[in-house]
């Protein structure tokens, strides 16, 4: 397998999505014909591995990105869920070593999405779970997925959670597609919710991975865990808190949940989000990704000359970061060689 601009065979990329053709056409049926203002890009298997053998990509974690498949109702959600779910597996399937994949599910009503979440771990073999940082303008933390989480937890399941629209849409005044500005902080909208809500504390054997570096978070980590300490010991105040955090805790007070997540580098790959994100978290949490096919082609091998450029990292670093950290989550996407 070879590459370009110094890259080595071997990476594991775990944020990268496919376009099934029967999706977008089921989709364009509804009258759905983009993800956040970008028209479906086109999308076949034999492109991906192209792309992939072109960038030393030994393996991809496939995933479906937004709209996802909560759209119209019950019914079409789920038929959308089980259309997707069943070509990754295929896909799966057809390319031993090559793919591992992330279940979506169909989110109008919780059983539906645990039926879901059984069939695509249990029968087809599925690596995991995608979800969305909001569904139809319900965040991960709202109680309305508790019951989802507690099976996830249950399972130890890896969730990888990828930004969508906010409600609100975005201001109008900005002529530029959400995934530039709202997505980064509607993934950091999410983590927040979750944090606040006790979701990251109360199910903690879930394997979270966040998209593009987390977003904003690792720059607010400390800001979130603050107010969210602050809300659990209400009886300190003004400089005992600030006693309490300094003396018995330190600066990183409060981030350990932030800091159990896994975060991806799709979008990521630059000294100004590396280093704050590395202050939050063991370099065996950053896992190497493309947003491979939305994102446009040209921009993974700059990505990639980003990290082997970066003077934050070890060779060692970079080996993780590519590869073995991604093993962790994947064991059985280590039977393509590097």
């Amino acid at each position: 397998m070879g590459g370009t601009n110094n890259v080595r065979p071997g990476r594991i990329d775990v944020h990268h999505h496919i376009v099934p053709q029967q999706y977008v056409a089921a989709l364009g049926s509804l009258g759905i014909t983009e993800g956040t203002g970008i028209p479906f890009p086109a999308w076949k298997p034999q492109q991906t591995l192209k792309f992939m053998n072109r960038n030393g990509i030994a393996a991809s974690v496939v995933s479906i990105s937004t709209p996802g498949a909560t759209v119209v109702d019950r019914t079409t959600s789920r038929e959308l869920a089980r259309l997707c779910n069943e070509t990754m597996a295929q896909l799966v399937q057809d390319y031993p070593g090559r793919f591992g994949a992330l279940a979506i599910l169909p989110l109008f009503d919780i059983d539906d999405a645990l039926d879901e979440l059984t069939y695509t771990l249990d029968t087809l073999g599925l690596d995991g779970v995608s979800l969305l940082s909001n569904t139809n303008g319900i965040y991960l933390g709202d109680p309305f997925f508790d019951r989802l989480f507690a099976e996830l937890n249950r399972r130890r399941s890896v969730v990888h959670i990828h930004p969508t629209d906010p409600p609100s849409g975005g201001p109008a005044s900005l002529e530029i597609a959400n995934a530039l500005i709202e997505w980064p902080f509607d993934t950091t909208r999410a983590v927040a919710n979750m944090v606040f809500n006790g979701t990251l504390d109360r199910f903690p054997n879930v394997r979270i991975i966040l998209s593009h570096g987390g977003g904003a978070t690792p720059y607010l980590a400390w800001r979130i865990a603050l107010q969210e300490y602050s809300q659990k010991h209400k009886k300190l105040r003004g400089k005992a808190i600030y006693d309490f955090v300094i003396t018995k805790r330190g600066p990183k007070a409060g981030t350990d949940a932030l800091s159990r997540m896994y975060y991806d580098t799709a979008a990521a790959a630059n000294p100004f989000a590396l280093r704050s994100l590395q202050e939050l978290v063991d370099i065996s949490h950053i896992l190497f990704g493309t947003d491979y096919c939305w994102a446009q082609p040209w921009m993974t091998p700059l990505f990639i000359r980003a990290l082997r450029e970066y003077d934050g990292f070890t060779e060692e670093d970079r080996r993780s970061v590519e590869r073995a950290s991604a093993l962790t989550l994947f064991p059985r996407l280590a039977s393509h060689p590097e």
